[in-house]
């Protein structure tokens, strides 16, 4: 099975992308496969590996929910482990697919489907993986809450939930949410100026530190290099930023205490100085109650 696309996800984001309600993150990630490198791929490896303290994953399934670039599915499998990526977005599914086609064509080990996760019946349809892998996505489902609940449910006995969600940093949270739900409602040639104006005051700020620090070449170089991780520029990584919508956020200790309700330990906490950028958890599942799918 090389991909599965659900007609619920598949009209219901077509509708929220016309209605101004959704970010098409999918563009970036096409732009982001073109400069992608084994330097990369092992980055991602890498990570994975440091975060759920393995060094391989052979035997193991695992699920990437909302899969983007496709990039840490890609990783997954080249570690060892029986994949499954979906992705609300159908250019992130695309991505996805193109990766497995380059990677692994044919595989039977790896499967893409294009779907929500907020749809219960899919949820359900996909069982328990042994590591249930969501970065920097289902605060941008539009039902974060749902979504995180949802996602738990795919994590077996024993097994791993590493997810990265937004970080709450209460009114310069809710004054960024004004800003991005603002860029989806206007019509195309006003959405760059917009950008411009709601990066403005953190990037004034950033400028008078490196000059302050004697920091200024590094920081313009910052905005013509392309950065490793992403495969992006700076530019486009604020346009990811401010247009990034839905958009939810929580603090570490909502998400804690959500997921202690639900049978799983924190096991792997990364917070650096998160801002309202993302904060990373590593939950293990240490309890496997029943309870109802919450459905979209």
């Amino acid at each position: 099975m090389d991909r599965v696309k659900t007609s619920a996800a598949a009209s219901t984001y077509s509708a929220e992308v016309e209605g101004g309600k959704r970010f098409e993150f999918g563009k970036n990630w096409a732009r982001f496969l073109l400069g992608l490198n084994d330097d990369r791929i092992a980055a991602a490896e890498g990570s994975l590996c440091r975060m759920l303290g393995l060094t391989t994953l052979t035997g193991k399934t695992f699920v990437d929910v909302g899969s983007g670039s496709g990039l840490f599915s890609l990783a997954a499998r080249r570690l060892g482990a029986k994949v499954r990526s979906f992705d609300f977005d159908p250019r992130s599914v695309a991505c996805t697919a193109e990766l497995r086609r380059r990677y692994f064509p044919g595989d039977q080990a790896w499967t893409v489907d294009e779907a929500s996760a907020l749809d219960g019946a899919y949820i359900n349809s996909l069982g328990r993986f042994d590591i249930v892998y969501s970065w920097g996505v289902l605060h941008h489902t539009g039902k974060m809450w749902a979504a995180l609940d949802n996602v738990c449910r795919l994590v077996g006995p024993g097994g791993q939930l590493f997810i990265a969600i937004y970080n709450d940093q209460g009114s310069r949270s809710r004054r960024w949410l004004i800003a991005k739900r603002l860029y989806n409602r206007l019509p195309g040639p006003l959405k760059t100026p917009w950008a411009v104006l709601a990066i403005l005051p953190t990037e004034f700020k950033a400028a008078v530190s490196a000059l302050i620090n004697r920091r200024l070449v590094q920081y313009l170089h910052s905005w013509v290099r392309v950065d490793p991780s992403r495969g992006m520029s700076r530019w486009r990584d604020v346009i990811d930023w401010v247009g990034g919508y839905p958009y939810e956020y929580a603090a570490p200790d909502e998400i804690f205490e959500f997921y202690r309700e639900r049978g799983l330990s924190l096991s792997e906490l990364k917070c650096k100085t998160a801002g309202s950028g993302c904060v990373e958890y590593v939950f293990v599942r240490t309890d496997l109650p029943h309870q109802p799918l919450v459905t979209r």
